[in-house]
């Protein structure tokens, strides 16, 4: 088999209104009902890295620590939404948190050059809005 790119990706949602919320007016994705229930949007770009990143990692990146706390729910995936500017990524944590979703990170420049700040989706995505510089030619 040869994959030729990721066609689509979401969560399976379990509350349609904290998903379109959250997806929707959160993060201001245009969704669009064809069907009763299944919301969608066929205008994002596509992704740029699919990776298998290890949980101690992800807790790494996001608390500074290799264990997940346990307050937190423990993801099942991760999904970054890439923006135009690292200071387009601080404008989004004030917006969401405006928006009255917790975020886990504000917005930090990690080591390799990725500017990040995370949340958690309602159902159970660590989300990413970041800035990374080098799928930006000309930034």
């Amino acid at each position: 088999m040869e994959i030729s790119f990721v066609a689509g990706f979401g969560p399976i949602t379990r509350d349609a209104d904290a998903a379109r919320s959250f997806w929707g007016d959160g993060l201001g994705i245009a969704l669009e009902a064809p069907a009763p229930g299944y919301l969608t949007s066929d205008d994002l770009e596509g992704v740029k890295a699919f990776a298998l990143w290890p949980l101690a990692q992800a807790a790494q990146s996001t608390f500074g620590a290799p264990d997940w706390p346990g307050d937190v729910p423990t993801p099942q995936a991760w999904i970054e939404f890439d923006v135009a500017s690292v200071g387009a990524v601080s404008e989004a944590v004030a917006e969401l948190a405006a928006k009255g979703h917790r975020l886990l990170k504000g917005a930090t420049e990690e080591p390799w050059g990725q500017t990040t700040a995370r949340l958690l989706s309602p159902e159970g995505l660590l989300v990413g809005v970041t800035f990374t510089p080098w799928m930006h030619p000309g930034a």
